[in-house]
């Protein structure tokens, strides 16, 4: 029962995710897609948006879908730590905890179902179990430092005071 357990857990969290990653990269389910999450991550002082906008998009995308099938483990997790450290640490750090008051709990939840898969073997229902893969150590700690430095470096991200939008003053046509 553990390992239909954990499949049952992989695919809900996994899944989950894979569509929250489908909304910025591709505006699916009612996403902002590219465009728009730049727009957003800029609104934040993350810049350049768009690129950073595809890389948060490709983390959730890739990194569900890979732990939703039980694939390559534990790489799908660590993209979802990686984009879940930074979205609670920028986007939700400075409310409180709880999701309704637009706190850090679904990204530290979803942060937290990652770390237990990445620990853990996907379990016997897996594509890494029926295809024999199993990723080389040295492979996953190459992947944790580049996700380490780039959430880091996201985290860091400060904007310019001088291309601040909102500390920017408005010239002529765009007072009318």
């Amino acid at each position: 029962m553990q390992d239909f357990a954990f499949l049952i857990l992989r695919i809900v969290s996994g899944g989950l995710l894979a569509g929250h990653g489908a909304q910025k990269l591709f505006g699916s389910f009612g996403g902002p897609g590219l465009e728009g999450m730049g727009g957003f991550l800029e609104s934040m002082g993350i810049r350049p948006g768009k690129p950073w906008a595809a890389l948060a998009g490709l983390s959730e995308f890739a990194g569900g879908t890979l732990t939703a099938l039980g694939l390559l483990n534990p790489l799908g997790p660590l993209g979802i730590m990686g984009v879940m450290t930074v979205a609670a640490l920028r986007a939700h750090s400075l409310r409180p905890i709880w999701a309704q008051e637009g706190g850090a709990e679904l990204p530290v939840t979803n942060a937290a179902i990652a770390l237990v898969v990445a620990l853990s073997s996907p379990g016997r229902y897996s594509l890494d179990r029926a295809l024999g893969v199993r990723v080389p150590r040295w492979f996953v700690a190459v992947a944790f430092l580049f996700g380490a430095l780039a959430a880091a470096a996201a985290i860091l991200n400060k904007p310019d005071d001088a291309s601040s939008d909102e500390d920017r003053e408005p010239d002529g046509d765009e007072a009318t």
